[in-house]
Order: C-alpha cells, then structure tokens, then sequence
C-alpha cells in the first residue's frame, strides 16, 4: 500500500486545482464529462474511468467512459443501466471502494465485450441534497488498491465537477431558453402582422408542431355569442382526430369545461380516459397526454386549444409556458384580427350615415322644395302666367343646383388614380372635373416639370389629398374660387388648396372630424409628411400638405 506525504498530498490537491478551474469554464456537457473522467484517471493512476450523469427520473442519462477503445465500447448491447456497484452507488451519498469488484456480492458482472476490471472506486458527484451523478475509476496501476489519498482526491474532483455540471446545464437550458426566445419572438412578429385567421393559425399550429414533439393540435374558436365552441384547425397526420365530436357547447366535455373555467385541463392516456369522448385513434393508446388551453382574451375565452403529446411523454413545466404563451398571442392575434373587421365595417357603416344624412338634409330637401314650387307654379297658371313661369324659372335653376350637389357627391365617391401620370398631370385632371361638376372656378400654378421625380407613394399622397380637398370644397364651401398651388423646396414637396368660401369654425369641428380631413391627415403621415388646416367663419379655408422630397434621387 503507498502513503503519501503531506507534501505528496498537497501537490496533488493543488494540481487538482487547477485541473478543475478550467473544468468550470466548459459550457459543453459532453465535452466536461470527457474531461472530468480523463482528469480522474491521471489524478489516480487508473486504467479507466467513467462519469455518469443522472436525469429527472434519477436514472442514468449520459454515461462518458474513457480509457476503452470505441470499437470495444460499439460491442456492448447497451450502456450501463445501474446495476451492481454502480446501482449502490446512485443510491448512496458515499464513497464505494473494493479491491476486486468479482469478489464483492453486491457485483451484477460485466456484459460481454467488457474489459476485465479488478479494483474500483466510485464517488457520487452531489449538489446540496441532490445526486448529480458519478464518477467511476477502475484498474489502479500496477495491479494495487485505490488509497485514501485517491479517495480524497475524487472527492474533491467530483465537488468541483458539481459545480461545472451545474454551470454546463444551466448554459445550456439558458441557451436553449435564448433560442426559443428568439424563435417565439420571430412568431409573435408575424402573427401581430398577420391579417387572416387562416394564417395565423396555420402559422402557429406549424411552429408548435416542429418545435414541441407533439403529435396533434386542434383548434376551438366559438361563435359570436361564444356558447359555442367548433373545430377550426386540425393537425397532425397520424392522429385524424383527438375528439369524437366537431363542437362543444360551454361546459360541454374538456373543451367545454376549458372554454367556461378558463383554466388549462389534462387527460393523462390511458388511466384518465374514461368519460370523455375521445377519438378511436386516442382511446388506442397511441397518445401520452391530452391537454386543453383556453385562449383567452380581454373579452373572456376565445377559443380552445387542444394537444396530444406523444405516448410515454408528459410536457415540461417550461414546454407548458411556452405553449401557454403562443396560445395567448393566437389568441390576441385572433382578436386584432376581428376588432380590425369590426373597426371597418364601423367605418362603413359612418360613412354610410354621413352620407345618407348629407343626402336628406341636401339633395333629398332640394326636390322635395322643387317639387312644391313646381305644385304652385301649376297652381298660378290660371291666375298669373307671369309669375307661374318665374316659378318654373327658379325650379329649373334649383335642379340645376342639385344637379352640381349629386356631380360632387360622384366626385368624392368615385376614386382617382395617377394613370400613368406625374403629380401636376393627375391634379389638373382634378382640377379640370372638379370645374366641370361644379361649375367653381379654379386656379392652377406648379412647377413645369410636373414633379416626374417624386416618388410614386408620395405623389400618390398629395394626388388623394387634393382629391379630398375639392371634394370637401364642392360639399361644403359655397366658393366661388379656389386656388391650387403646388411648389418645392430644398426638402419638401408642397400643395396648397385654397377656397373663398364660407369656413368653419375649426374648434367646434374637431369634435366631429369627417372622413375627408381624416384621410388626408393619414395620408400623408404615412410617407413622413403632414397637413395643416386653417379657417375661419366666412374666411375661406386652406389645406396644405407636404411629403419629404429631395432632387437628388
């Protein structure tokens, strides 16, 4: 038996120090395993060594030899499952250590194609009060017996490889966290972007299949009064179908039960079946688990979705918030996409008021009034043919005026295009159809070269925002000039559109803001431009637009 020295000891101690400080900086598992078993074999003078890592179950995960050739290694049926003196040691937080691991009764025996191995020593790797996992040395040099002082010295390395164990797995679920961050981050951009339900389903019901090992989605969403709960979206090729049934009301089976408690519900396959109405290929056996997440929304539960996990495998906690979170953005993305629906047939539905209101108190009012003067000048022609026909005379003239009223209205309703024009082109053409409905005369500057070199979008801007002004004028203003400039500075493309009619006061308008000013507002924010009105009761009023512009294109 060798004893070493005090001295012997200490180097030995502090050279595995330093061996296991670079230890700790390896990120890679597989790679510290390797390093971990070598580093035990030289601290002690073995012919082999093994570390074995445990898993969740407490069985072993990664089993790493060094010191047998890979060739040997490919013979075995299987690697080490725990057996024997390695099965002592998983459950134990001491030290084994045998002369002759044949001899020992609590030896299970090799497998065949294994090398022949005599004295064995085996220290549990531990973190607190968890078993991490094992390193084994067998065969000391020159045929002796592990020592103390070996012992000691696994001890310590099997302390420090805790630590980098740890660190190895905690970078590596960071890493994998990070990953999955950016890939559901790539998600969520897309779905926020998304405008059809189809899509966005199909998008996510594809990410969670390729990312989460799951065998089967559906999707639930409920009808308007959302009792109602039916099949949207299946996937899953192996799996046609996780439900006997294609709707459910509230309350009504998982889905059911998900949609009204708003809460996620499981199903564990096969022990839990019993009473719900499963699919012929799910009462089978062929899934693990089925569970239901409701999609919830500001308004309550949207939808349900359902998963079937493969068979033997439950979802991990952080697999389930994953999920829970990509169920919430389907569900808000779903919902964007009905309130922007709703908000446009809102729209509509203004528009048609305002228009209809514009109607009655407008044209309808004006053949109704021409039709009573018609009734008096009937009436006058037996009496006084004078002023029957100065009756007839100012019908004729309020018709035409309701004649340019609905020619405006066609103005503002039917939508203009640049066909292949320049800017000056498309709003002289304007110009020129908005003189004609309206019978107003109109004035045009701009520059002789049309702007050619303005981009389209922000030709296109300005072309709408003179639409809407005219059109407004047309309604509203009772002009009898109006004024269109358009010009550029350094920066900037410019029009103006400007009328002598009869304003408005701007304060009081802002509260019922029409359409017309609106858009053009919009219009030109969305190409980084601007607009500002200006009026005053009986003043006029003026719209000027800009858009950024720059020669050198």
């Amino acid at each position: 038996m060798v004893i070493l020295s005090c001295e012997q000891l200490e180097e030995r101690m502090t050279a595995l120090h330093r061996a296991s400080l670079d230890l700790v900086r390896d990120m890679s598992l597989e790679s510290l395993l390797g390093r971990i078993a070598n580093e035990a074999c030289r601290q002690t003078n073995a012919e082999y060594a093994a570390v074995g890592v445990l898993g969740e179950d407490g069985e072993i995960l990664q089993f790493v030899p060094v010191g047998m050739p890979k060739a040997d290694i490919d013979k075995m049926e299987h690697p080490p499952k725990g057996k024997g003196l390695l099965g002592v040691l998983m459950n134990s937080r001491k030290v084994v250590r045998v002369s002759n691991i044949a001899e020992d009764p609590r030896s299970a025996g090799f497998p065949e194609h294994h090398p022949v191995m005599t004295s064995f020593l085996g220290v549990p790797i531990l973190s607190g009060d968890r078993q991490l996992g094992q390193i084994y040395i067998t065969n000391k040099a020159d045929n002796l017996d592990f020592t103390e002082a070996d012992e000691q010295v696994m001890e310590m390395l099997a302390a420090y490889a805790a630590i980098a164990i740890s660190n190895a797995r905690l970078y590596k679920e960071l890493s994998h966290r990070n990953e999955n961050l950016i890939q559901l981050n790539d998600l969520a951009t897309s779905l926020v972007a998304s405008t059809d339900i189809d899509q966005i389903l199909d998008k996510g019901l594809a990410y969670i299949l390729e990312n989460m090992g799951l065998e089967v989605i559906e999707v639930f969403l409920g009808q308007d009064d959302r009792k109602l709960f039916s099949l949207i979206k299946h996937r899953g090729a192996q799996i046609p179908a996780l439900w006997n049934k294609t709707r459910f009301w509230i309350g009504e089976g998982l889905v059911g039960k998900t949609a009204e408690e708003a809460e996620i519900r499981r199903i564990k396959l096969p022990t839990q079946m019993n009473g719900y109405d499963l699919a012929p290929a799910v009462a089978k056996g062929s899934l693990g688990q089925v569970m239901c997440l409701p999609m919830i929304v500001r308004q309550g539960v949207l939808g349900v979705l359902c998963v079937g996990t493969r068979e033997g495998h439950a979802l991990q906690p952080l697999e389930e918030q994953y999920l829970t979170a990509i169920t919430s953005w389907l569900a808000m993305a779903i919902e964007n996409v009905h309130l922007n629906m709703q908000q446009r047939r809102l729209a509509v539905l203004e528009e048609r008021e305002r228009i209809g209101m514009d109607l009655h108190d407008g044209v309808i009012q004006s053949i109704y009034g021409v039709g009573l003067i018609l009734e008096h000048a009937r009436l006058l022609m037996a009496d006084d043919t004078d002023k029957a026909y100065k009756r007839i005379e100012q019908a004729i003239e309020d018709l035409n005026s309701t004649i340019r009223d609905i020619r405006s209205y066609i103005l503002d309703l039917r939508p203009h295009q640049l066909h292949d024009e320049n800017l000056m082109r498309g709003v002289r053409r304007l110009v020129s159809e908005f003189r004609a409905n309206t019978l107003v005369e109109v004035s045009l500057q701009g520059p002789t070269d049309g702007m050619a070199d303005l981009p389209d979008a922000h030709a296109m801007a300005l072309f709408h925002i003179c639409q809407e002004a005219l059109a407004n004028i047309a309604k509203h203003a009772h002009a009898n000039h109006v004024y269109v400039n358009l010009w550029t500075t350094a920066d900037r493309a410019l029009l103006e559109v400007r009328d002598d009619g009869r304003g408005f006061n701007l304060d009081q308008v802002r509260q019922t803001l029409g359409h017309g000013l609106s858009n053009m507002s919009t219009r030109a924010r969305n190409v980084g431009g601007d607009v500002d009105l200006s009026t005053e009761p009986g003043e006029g009023s003026s719209v000027l637009a800009w858009v950024p512009y720059s020669r050198e294109r």
